[in-house]
């Protein structure tokens, strides 16, 4: 299995480092990185501020070389009503984003005494791994430990650990 990185707008080589890092861990695939793309034309919103979550998706579709693709932008993502999200995939898709925007926060909600960076990393290979985990066909876990847990908040996303629960991994065998 091959993923593809699709860097969307300027992302840092840590990022990208954590993201391809944490996806080779947890599914034992394949990962190249892409070119950097510039930001899908209709994507910005004005009324929000904000970039819609689909047209990343499309954009990793259309670009990427893998049989899995992911977006990763520094951008604010949004999907239909909500406020915002860290990331957006579609059930069994190819395609797929993760915004880091909304991952960087100087606290982790006092779980650790990490330095903000380091949470930051965290953040960004967990997301990646749940994004690409719903591209497998995962759908959300009730387990808070899993990274496949529904996570709405930084808060939830330091609570879950980077890999999936023993249920998740036997559903992707």
């Amino acid at each position: 299995m091959l993923v593809d990185i699709v860097p969307v707008g300027s992302v840092p080589a840590n990022v990208k480092r954590e993201a391809s890092a944490a996806l080779r861990s947890v599914y034992d695939c394949d990962v190249t990185v892409n070119d950097a793309q510039s930001i899908p034309n209709g994507a910005y919103d004005s009324g929000r501020n904000q970039y819609s979550a689909e047209t990343f998706i499309q954009l990793a579709e259309r670009v990427g070389r893998g049989e899995k693709n992911i977006a990763v932008t520094p951008h604010d993502l949004f999907y239909r009503r909500r406020n915002y999200v860290f990331g957006l995939a579609y059930l069994d898709g190819s395609g797929s984003v993760v915004s880091t925007y909304r991952l960087q926060t100087s606290s982790d909600g006092g779980f650790s005494n990490k330095s903000a960076s380091d949470i930051f990393q965290d953040r960004i290979r967990k997301e990646i791994v749940h994004e690409i985990g719903h591209t497998y066909g995962l759908e959300h876990c009730d387990n808070q430990r899993c990274v496949m847990n529904f996570s709405p908040t930084v808060r939830e996303v330091d609570i879950k650990e980077e890999h999936l629960c023993g249920s998740c991994q036997r559903l992707i065998g």
